[in-house]
């Protein structure tokens, strides 16, 4: 028999942990996987797990949030043998997962990457050595992702963000002074926010980018100078109908190396919706393909350049 390691965390979403186990040993029975079982109880419980799963497993299937997938894949990067990993989205968002394909119904989800997913390696980004999955951002509001309070997550879904976006956006929008070095150039000056991502969707949003692949071993930066509320709006209004690259207010780079530093005050950086507890000025994004996920089929064209 195959061999599959559950890695879960029972805070994420609105499901009954008892009847989700239940179900998915069933399913394993069914495709032939000896399972076992690994709730996470706190932050970084789903980094050790992984970290320390023996090397014979076939797959490790990681139930939750786009936070939970996030630690899993920097458990995997501390591995001297990286496991292939397979997701299902639990969690309030889930930009990763619908990216990817995935629903809201996780044995719909199991049953797609388990009769027809394709295991592929995908890009894996890094700030400061650390992983990200799909977005590393800082600046103005983006503390909405993780101060949002999970019992308002948990009663009011999506819904919940918003609530709290509500009233972070009555406070004033700051400007942080920086350099950064990017494709052979470096640049200064006063920016409010800025994103690194390897996603098409970001926040609910799909089509952030036109064209984004999960293994050309590079990823998309953005930075904004606009500094007050009036040309904030007209940029989100904007990107409904031009590119990135075609707002002047925007700088957009497609790159493998990233470097940027702040001159005085550091905002909180927010990684794949939680915070990044950071050190220093400094911070240096890089890209690395060594790690293998089962994808569901149908999104394979359009996120892969290697069919």
């Amino acid at each position: 028999m195959k061999k599959i390691a559950v890695v879960y965390n029972p805070e994420s979403g609105k499901h009954d942990n008892h009847k989700f186990i239940r179900y998915v040993s069933k399913i394993m029975d069914k495709y032939h996987y000896n399972d076992m079982y690994c709730p996470t109880q706190r932050k970084g419980d789903a980094t050790e797990i992984i970290k320390n799963l023996p090397d014979d497993l076939d797959v490790v299937l990681v139930a939750g949030g786009d936070g939970t997938l996030n630690e899993a894949i920097n458990g995997n990067c501390l591995r001297e043998k990286r496991l292939t990993i397979a997701y299902i989205p639990f969690g309030t968002v889930n930009d990763v997962g619908r990216m990817y394909g995935l629903t809201k119904n996780y044995i719909k989800d199991l049953r797609i990457l388990l009769e027809n997913g394709v295991s592929k390696r995908i890009d894996v980004c890094h700030i400061n050595k650390k992983a990200f999955v799909y977005v590393a951002c800082t600046g103005n509001y983006v503390n909405t992702a993780y101060d949002t309070p999970r019992r308002l997550k948990k009663k009011y879904g999506k819904m919940a963000y918003v609530m709290y976006a509500i009233k972070q956006i009555t406070k004033e929008i700051n400007s942080y002074e920086l350099s950064y070095r990017i494709n052979d150039k470096e640049i200064s000056g006063n920016y409010s926010f800025i994103f690194v991502t390897n996603t098409s969707r970001i926040a609910g949003f799909n089509g952030i980018y036109n064209d984004v692949k999960l293994d050309d071993k590079m990823f998309e930066v953005v930075l904004c100078k606009s500094t007050n509320k009036k040309e904030i709006l007209k940029i989100l209004y904007l990107l409904k109908t031009k590119n990135l690259e075609d707002i002047k207010e925007i700088e957009y780079y497609k790159t493998k190396n990233f470097e940027i530093e702040f001159k005085k005050e550091v905002p909180s950086w927010c990684i794949d919706g939680e915070k990044y507890e950071q050190k220093g000025k400094k911070f240096i994004f890089t890209v690395d393909e060594d790690t293998k996920m089962i994808m569901p089929k149908k999104n394979i064209d359009k996120l892969f350049e290697e069919k």
